[in-house]
């Protein structure tokens, strides 16, 4: 796998999910049926991250409503560059972002209303990297 930026960022594919996701934090154990995106423990609890239904369902407290967007290149995690690169071009357009990476692709939460924006944001980044 290339892991130059330059490559990462012509071929980067952004991918708008539907629906909400949504940022919230435990109060107590996680349900038995709760099945998040993701999760990671701070010293001040269990951060989730779960389709808005589902945290509706479960009555947990929403700290940030988002839109999803994959990356549909197969990133390294040892890549250089990518995330900062993305968020700058986020950052120029006044879109808020989370970055979530994973194993094979980076995931970006943007404000809700933000996603097709964040995403055009994305393509042009992608456009001009392939000149």
């Amino acid at each position: 796998m290339d892991r130059g930026l330059a490559t990462l960022l012509a071929t980067l594919e952004p991918a708008l999910h539907d629906g909400v996701y949504v940022f919230a934090r435990l109060p107590g154990a996680m349900p038995a049926n709760l099945a998040p995106l993701g999760t990671f423990r701070e010293s001040e609890g269990l951060t989730v991250i779960v389709t808005a239904e589902e945290a509706e369902r479960h009555g947990l407290p929403v700290l940030f409503r988002a839109a999803w967007i994959t990356l549909t290149v197969h990133s390294d995690l040892a890549a250089v560059g990518l995330t900062a690169a993305v968020a700058g071009a986020l950052t120029e357009a006044g879109i808020s972002c989370n970055v979530v990476a994973a194993a094979f692709h980076d995931h970006l939460f943007v404000p809700v209303e933000s996603g097709p924006a964040a995403v055009a944001v994305l393509r042009d980044l992608q456009a001009r990297s392939r000149q």
